[in-house]
């Protein structure tokens, strides 16, 4: 099984080194293959995702990614940005299902900034729709405004589209994942004002017939993240667009103490993916040694599940994760007085000592 480790920019190097020390502890016999990305891919090649990046990624069963981006990159063209690496890797590979997992561990509920009783016992999915939306969406740029009472300024525009088979894909994967947890799905919208999301609800209850076993219901994504924080436990499985979701998961994340604990999967029809952690590549602290590791190495643990058919391995690194946070091990995002702040290398060198 082959799998290529894209480290990227600021701490990705850092927290990555410790989930492929974690992969590696495993006893499997994994081929990894190391390629630059984002920034690092523009420093060496002149492009945020050079052809050899992307050629691996394509032979690889699984990409470990680690983030990308960093403001001494803010002056170059968009094309050219480390932002466009993993946008570039979605649509490239197909990757349109995002899966985020917001779970509270129960040693981090004082690390919530919501009260305990709020938030023990979270356990949410959110699905993210990852390859249309504005995000992707064309006719995109800066014009002169044609109309209105600015016609003649300058203008930015982007458009928010969605195909009829975009929406049933994601939905059936949003159905299929509520099937296997507690048989409740939220579908996120804004169909009240947007067109886009309109169809998208029509499609969605469409879809419905072939899961009746799933209860559906529908909200609109101001309500949905007034609710992330008001009552979150309702929530079981969400599934919304690009941009809706890029926004709700982050809200989900800071419910769990850190979005240092998050971890996320990204895949196409066949279940290949490209797994990384929820945050960003965080310039302000690389080098220091601080970053919280948790997320990729729980990322990695989703590779095992979802791309390499390793289920039993999933499951190990996730017990270790859970023993070392109950023997009071903090990073700094998740730190508590009373608990052992530790850094980076020492806290994957924890749960490499945890693993059974």
């Amino acid at each position: 099984m082959k799998i290529a480790v894209l480290p990227g920019d600021g701490i990705g190097p850092e927290i990555v080194e410790q989930a492929v020390l974690v992969l590696n502890a495993l006893g499997e016999s994994f081929e990894m293959e190391t390629a630059p990305v984002g920034g690092a891919g523009y420093e060496a090649h002149g492009h945020p995702l050079p052809e050899g990046t992307l050629k691996l990624a394509k032979e690889a069963d699984a990409i470990l990614f680690g983030a990308v981006g960093d403001w001494k990159y803010d002056t170059l063209e968009r094309a050219l940005r480390p932002e466009q690496a993993i946008l570039g890797l979605r649509k490239n590979l197909n990757l349109f299902a995002n899966l985020r997992p917001a779970i509270l561990y129960p040693e981090l509920a004082g690390a919530s900034t919501l009260k305990p009783e709020v938030v023990s016992g979270l356990d949410i999915l959110i699905i993210r729709e990852l390859t249309g939306d504005v995000y992707f969406g064309q006719p995109r740029g800066v014009r002169e405004c044609p109309d209105g009472p600015f016609k003649g300024q300058r203008e930015g525009f982007d458009t928010m589209r969605y195909a009829e088979g975009e929406i049933r894909r994601i939905a059936h994967v949003a159905f299929q994942a509520a099937q296997k947890r507690d048989k409740r799905l939220t579908s996120v919208d804004k169909a009240n004002v947007l067109e886009t999301f309109q169809f998208w609800k029509e499609i969605v209850i469409d879809v419905h017939r072939e899961y009746p076993d799933v209860a559906l219901d529908h909200m609109y994504v101001d309500n949905a993240a007034m609710q992330l924080v008001r009552a979150p436990k309702k929530f079981d499985v969400m599934v919304t667009g690009n941009l809706f979701g890029d926004i709700l998961s982050d809200c989900a994340a800071m419910l769990t103490g850190s979005i240092g604990m998050l971890p996320s999967a990204s895949l196409d029809a066949n279940n290949k993916g490209l797994y990384e952690p929820s945050h960003g590549s965080a310039p302000d602290i690389a080098g220091k040694g601080v970053a919280n590791p948790l997320a990729t190495i729980l990322s990695a643990a989703m590779m095992l599940r979802y791309s390499l058919n390793k289920p039993q391995q999933a499951d190990r690194i996730e017990a270790a994760v859970k023993k070392v946070l109950a023997q009071g091990l903090r990073t700094p995002d998740i730190f508590e007085a009373g608990m052992r702040k530790v850094g980076t290398r020492e806290m994957g060198a924890a749960v490499l000592q945890a693993l059974v």
